[in-house]
């Protein structure tokens, strides 16, 4: 049974509909939100937050579309993501949180501050997407069929379970059933990928306008991410005047695998920013 908390949101900007927001919630001080990463949710959070509990009140959020929050078949972009964590923030009563992004969780945690820039106290962006990188369109073509919604496909790779077998592939084809089975239960995660297969679709990227910023931000990154380019984090860090950290050994997984060497990062950055932080009661 899931311990997530769940919390009516009234409609969002251009939209009719309300929607619930799943959330975990742990810790005692000052906010900090966490957004999670691409077809992940806030329970990613649970390492990290165990060991930053004692400091701070911890907010990890499904984002919509993703996890228990509500799965809208709406086209996904990253205005309607900063939105629902907009009216997230307003419902709680918060006003102003330290934000945690991660992978695109980072991403929309850079353009909600840009929108919203005097309620964010600190930044902290770990192996953030959002960037415009053209290389990445055409890389993951041989996977479009994943993205077709036709038992076909899934006829297909049941079939092709014996061959891959016998070519020690069968863990490959386990994770591309997986995938495939992810994106057609998350809209959001399917939508991002379709509608941004060309360059031209890379509309809503920060990169020309977080040099604006003065919110104090700490980028990090591990120096095996095969995920998100090294160039992405350092271009960040450029543009905001930022420190950043590369964590050797760690790929793209960091709040799954790495929360120990995140928190002795988070901690002491944090605690510099604490004047600006809110203290507020656990409702």
């Amino acid at each position: 049974m899931s311990d997530k908390q769940i919390l009516t949101l009234k409609s969002l900007a251009n939209t009719d509909s309300a929607y619930q927001s799943a959330y975990l919630e742990i810790g005692q001080g000052p906010v900090v939100l966490f957004l999670h990463g691409f077809m992940g949710e806030g329970s990613c959070w649970r390492s990290l937050t165990q060991l930053l509990q004692p400091h701070y009140r911890c907010i990890s959020l499904d984002m919509l579309g993703f996890g228990e929050s509500s799965k809208p078949k709406i086209r996904y972009d990253i205005a309607k993501q900063v939105a629902f964590v907009r009216r997230f923030v307003e419902t709680l009563g918060l006003d102003s949180v330290a934000i945690v992004g991660y992978s695109l969780g980072g991403w929309v945690a850079s353009a909600y501050a840009l929108a919203y820039e005097s309620s964010v106290t600190a930044l902290i962006l770990v192996a953030p997407a959002g960037i415009r990188d053209d290389s990445f369109c055409g890389r993951y073509d041989a996977l479009r069929p994943l993205l077709w919604q036709t038992p076909l496909v899934d006829g297909m790779l049941w079939l092709a379970r014996p061959l891959a077998s016998a070519v020690g592939q069968r863990e490959g084809l386990e994770r591309l059933s997986w995938f495939r089975r992810e994106l057609n239960a998350q809209p959001a995660a399917r939508s991002f990928l379709i509608d941004r297969l060309r360059p031209e679709d890379a509309i809503d990227t920060v990169e020309k306008e977080i040099h604006r910023l003065r919110v104090p931000t700490l980028v990090m990154t591990g120096d095996r991410d095969e995920t998100i380019p090294l160039w992405h984090s350092q271009t960040y860090a450029s543009k905001f005047g930022a420190e950043i950290v590369v964590i050797p050994g760690a790929d793209h997984a960091l709040p799954q695998g790495y929360a120990p060497e995140m928190a002795e990062l988070i901690l002491p950055f944090l605690s510099r920013a604490s004047t600006a932080l809110p203290h507020r009661p656990s409702p």
